[in-house]
């Protein structure tokens, strides 16, 4: 899900799959093959640097500009393809719109010892031993009760990776755990919006759909923490014997206090009330500039020369809150609003090569293709599953990742006798849970951006997410929990 039931605005249920019998299957994987040769290229070759610090945006917009040759050579018309990007970014807005608060949130919540709190109190309270597979059960927690892991990241996934680093624990790790919880968490929780879009995508219920995803999402889930928990002992933290020393510190350059629980308490019971996310978070940036002038005016004067200019630049730009600790000053660092532009313009650029690509009929031939070699059971499961990866990395956007292969492959799975919770499992196993693997899909670029760690860093700790479609083709290929048509 990109924000839970609650935040999306998106009746994206109700697209149309664009068709072009003009256009060959070889034809439609062209652009991607060379998107996914140039972005390798970049990455491989140019070490990310190919085109500057914005190499991924071009590198998406040169896509689209293939995209749209193909079309054009297939009669497909520039007002169409306009149309299609222009629905694609107008899906995205409110996503962009909590990115630019959660940059905000971020810097305003830093100055007024918010985060800083989070790290005191969660220093004393989580240890290195269990740090990683307790940061898996609060994301589950938070994502089961607010159906968002974008919000769950937003809130006790930056505390969490902040207090990891001041243990001493790869950034990468923490990021995977907060990541596999939030995940875990989104697919069980009714109020997410992906869990209500793969039942009425495959024609069942809500229910039936999110008891049949429980046979494969909790062994999952008990694998992952089992991995967490063997990777809390093994490595080799730095932070354990220095924590009275992080604490001093803290508490040197901040007014720690558990009063500052009162702003991310109201953000996140905002939030159980469903009230409007951009609403929750502008709120909690409002009542974090509050708290900076109350408690925090020697962090503010610190670094300008009044404290209404200091909490605006908190809001709007790089802030870095010097301590006597090299470590907890790298730390307490935030980009604002403005630190969260290079993830935004990738998702708007993402956006027009998805939405190019579904314009000149592309992502329904190469879907169709694969439905259409997917002879046997497993075949079919296998073909859903790659689909739907597959519509997350060319598609760049989760939603279509579970509406095109939804629709598609329907009345397959029907006319082989199988129940519809069998499809709206496999979408959820392998669309919304490998959105967040893809370094330009929205959800990719989101939590990277909030979280500050590259998907290259995060891909491998990504447990649950890599791990959710393999269990689902393993049920299928053992013919684990396969449920029948019943014939009337």
């Amino acid at each position: 899900m990109h924000e839970g039931k609650n935040i999306s605005e998106i009746h994206i249920q109700d697209q149309k799959i664009i068709e072009n019998k003009e256009l060959s299957l070889l034809e439609s994987l062209i652009p991607v093959v060379l998107l996914m040769g140039i972005l390798a290229y970049n990455i491989f070759v140019q070490d990310g640097a190919w085109l500057g610090d914005y190499s991924n945006q071009y590198i998406l917009l040169i896509g689209g500009l293939i995209a749209a040759i193909v079309g054009f050579r297939n009669k497909v018309r520039l007002v169409r393809m306009a149309a299609e990007v222009w629905e694609n970014w107008k899906s995205v807005l409110v996503p962009i719109l909590i990115l630019f608060l959660v940059g905000a949130l971020a810097g305003t919540w830093l100055v007024s010892g918010i985060i800083p709190a989070m790290v005191y109190y969660g220093l004393q309270v989580l240890s290195p031993e269990i740090f990683l597979p307790a940061s898996v059960v609060i994301a589950a927690i938070i994502s089961i009760a607010t159906g968002s892991s974008w919000t769950t990241s937003a809130t006790v996934g930056i505390a969490l990776v902040g207090i990891g680093s001041a243990l001493g624990i790869p950034t990468g790790m923490i990021a995977g755990a907060v990541i596999s919880g939030a995940y875990f968490g989104d697919k069980m929780s009714p109020l997410s919006d992906t869990t209500n879009l793969a039942p009425a995508m495959a024609g069942t219920d809500l229910f039936t759909h999110i008891k049949y995803m429980s046979y494969t999402t909790v062994p999952t889930i008990i694998v992952t923490l089992i991995v967490f928990s063997i990777l809390s002992g093994t490595i080799d933290t730095t932070g354990s014997a220095d924590i009275s020393g992080l604490l001093a510190s803290i508490k040197n350059t901040f007014y720690i206090s558990p009063w500052l629980f009162v702003v991310p308490g109201m953000v996140i019971a905002m939030i159980l009330l469903k009230t409007k996310p951009l609403i929750a978070l502008g709120s909690g940036v409002v009542m974090a500039g509050v708290f900076a002038h109350m408690f925090q005016g020697d962090v503010l004067s610190s670094f300008s020369d009044s404290k209404l200019e200091g909490i605006m630049t908190s809001f709007w730009t790089d802030v870095q809150i010097q301590t006597d600790n090299e470590k907890l000053t790298e730390l307490f660092s935030s980009g604002g609003v403005l630190g969260m532009l290079w993830t935004i313009l990738l998702i708007i650029c993402a956006m027009v090569f998805g939405g190019i690509m579904d314009a000149i009929g592309a992502l329904a031939k190469i879907t169709k293709s694969l439905l259409s070699v997917a002879t046997s059971v497993f075949g079919l499961f296998g073909s859903t599953a790659i689909s739907c990866f597959g519509l997350n990395a060319i598609a760049s956007d989760q939603y279509l990742a579970i509406v095109i292969p939804g629709k598609m492959f329907k009345k397959a799975y029907e006319d082989k006798g199988l129940a519809p919770e069998n499809l709206s499992r496999t979408l959820e196993d392998s669309g919304t849970v490998t959105s967040v693997l893809i370094p330009w899909n929205t959800c990719g670029a989101y939590q990277s951006g909030v979280l500050g760690v590259g998907v290259g860093e995060y891909f491998i700790y990504a447990i649950f997410n890599y791990l959710s479609p393999i269990t689902t083709l393993l049920f299928a290929a053992f013919s684990i929990k396969i449920r029948q048509l019943v014939k009337k």
